[in-house]
C-alpha cells in the first residue's frame, strides 16, 4: 500500500477517528486505526464491538491496500507533523510514514484479525447539524454516568412524523428537547435509547452539513460529511417523563438568562460542597445566597418578573446552572409549586421545545 494525503486532512479524521478507541480493547487489535486505500481516497476505520467510527478522506493513492496501526500513536504523530503532503507505504511489518524531513516506522497489527463494521443502517431522517448537536447538549447534561443503571446513561429518541424528541435523566433531573427533522417516510415512529456519551461525541464533531440518522438491527448510525458513527443501542425501558414534566405550576418567574447564570456562579463560590443556593423570589426580583458556613457568604440581587406568591427555594448550583445553560431564549421561564417540589425551568415560549425538570433542596 503506498498513498499521500494532505497532513491537516489527515490529522484531523485521525483525531476523530481516535476518539473512539476503547480506553481498555477486549483484544490488541481494537487499539488500532484500519487503514484502507483505494481509488481516490483513504478510509479510517475504528471499532471496539458496541461503537464504530469511519472517515473517509481524500486521498493520491498509487498502490491500494490495507494496513492496521495503532491508533493512539498514529493520533499523537499525526496532529505533531510538520505543515507538509504525508506518504505512507508499508514495507514487510511497518508502516513508514514521511512528512517533509520527518519519518516515522510504525509496528503494524493483523489486518485479518480486525472485525468487520457494522453496515450504516438504513436512513430513517436528517435533520442540520447544528440543530442536532445543540439538542444533544441541551440533553445529554441529565443522563447519569453510573453504568450499573444503563437505562439512566442514555437518551432517549421519541421519532413521530416530522417530530423528534429527545430525553435524559438520572433520577434528580430531566432534560427534553423537541425538534423538527425531515423524515424518509412520512408517519414513520421509532423509539431508541442511544448512549448519551456517543451522542455527545457525535454532536460535537458532526456539526457542519446535515446529519443522516438511521435505526435497525439493534444499533443507530450518524453520517455526515463523508464521517459515520454506529453504536449499539440500550434496552428501550425509560421513565414515563412526558407525565413528570407537564405537572401544575402555582408560580411563575421569568429571568434573564445571562446575569442571572453570572449571579449563580458568582454566588455559588462560598456555598461548600454539597450545599444549595438558595433563591428568593418576590415582586421585581430574585436574590441568590449561599454560604453562611466556615468559608463565608454571598447573596446578589436580580431583576425577576414574578406571576404568583413569594417563594424560597434551594437547589444543587450545578443542577440549576445545567439547566439555565439549555435555554435558547434571552428569558428563563420558572415554574414552581412549592420549595419542597420539583421546578421546571424552560424557554420562555408558549410552547417551549426545550424543558428541563430539578429536584429542590429541603431549605434548613
Amino acid at each position: 500500500m503506498k498513498f499521500q494525503v494532505n497532513r491537516d486532512v489527515l490529522a484531523d479524521a485521525v483525531a476523530w477517528s481516535a476518539r473512539t478507541l476503547p480506553g481498555r480493547p477486549a483484544v490488541p487489535v481494537l487499539s488500532g486505526i484500519l487503514l484502507e486505500a483505494l481509488g481516490e481516497s483513504l478510509t479510517l476505520s475504528v471499532f471496539d464491538y458496541d461503537v464504530s467510527a469511519r472517515a473517509v478522506i481524500d486521498a493520491d493513492v498509487a498502490e491500494p491496500g490495507k494496513v492496521l496501526i495503532p491508533g493512539r500513536v498514529l493520533a499523537e504523530i499525526s496532529r505533531s507533523l510538520p505543515a507538509e503532503p504525508v506518504q505512507i507505504v508499508t514495507s514487510g511489518a511497518e508502516a513508514v510514514l514521511t512528512c517533509g524531513g520527518a519519518e516515522f516506522g510504525l509496528l503494524t497489527m493483523p489486518v485479518e484479525d480486525f472485525p468487520a463494521l457494522p453496515a450504516m443502517p438504513a436512513k430513517a431522517g436528517a435533520v442540520g447539524g447544528g440543530l442536532f448537536a445543540s439538542a444533544v447538549g441541551q440533553v445529554a447534561v441529565a443522563a447519569s454516568r453510573d453504568d450499573t443503571l444503563p437505562m439512566l446513561t442514555g437518551i432517549r429518541v421519541d421519532i413521530d412524523g416530522v417530530g423528534v424528541s429527545m430525553a435524559a435523566t438520572d433520577r434528580y433531573r430531566i432534560a427534553a428537547r423537541d425538534f423538527l427533522w425531515h423524515p424518509e417516510r412520512p408517519g414513520q415512529t421509532a423509539a431508541v435509547m442511544v448512549p448519551a456519551r456517543v451522542m455527545v461525541e457525535v454532536g460535537r464533531s458532526l456539526r457542519a452539513g446535515e446529519v443522516s440518522i438511521g435505526f435497525g438491527d439493534g444499533i443507530a448510525g450518524f453520517e455526515c460529511a463523508g464521517r459515520t458513527t454506529t453504536v449499539r443501542l440500550l434496552d428501550e425501558q425509560f421513565i414515563d417523563y412526558r407525565a413528570r414534566l407537564s405537572d401544575e405550576w402555582s408560580i411563575r418567574a421569568g429571568v434573564a438568562v445571562a446575569p442571572f447564570i453570572e449571579a449563580v456562579k458568582r454566588v455559588a463560590l462560598v456555598a461548600e460542597r454539597h450545599t444549595a443556593v438558595r433563591l428568593s423570589f418576590t415582586q421585581g426580583q430574585v436574590l441568590v445566597q449561599a454560604g453562611g458556613g466556615d468559608i463565608g457568604r454571598g447573596a446578589e440581587a436580580v431583576e425577576a418578573e414574578l406571576d404568583g406568591d413569594d417563594i424560597q427555594i434551594a437547589f444543587q448550583p450545578h443542577y440549576l446552572l445545567d439547566g439555565l445553560a439549555g435555554v435558547e431564549t434571552e428569558t428563563a421561564r420558572i415554574s414552581m409549586a412549592s420549595p419542597t417540589r420539583p421546578v421546571l425551568i424552560t424557554d420562555d415560549e408558549d410552547d417551549p421545545t426545550f424543558r428541563y425538570l430539578t429536584m429542590s433542596l429541603r431549605l434548613g
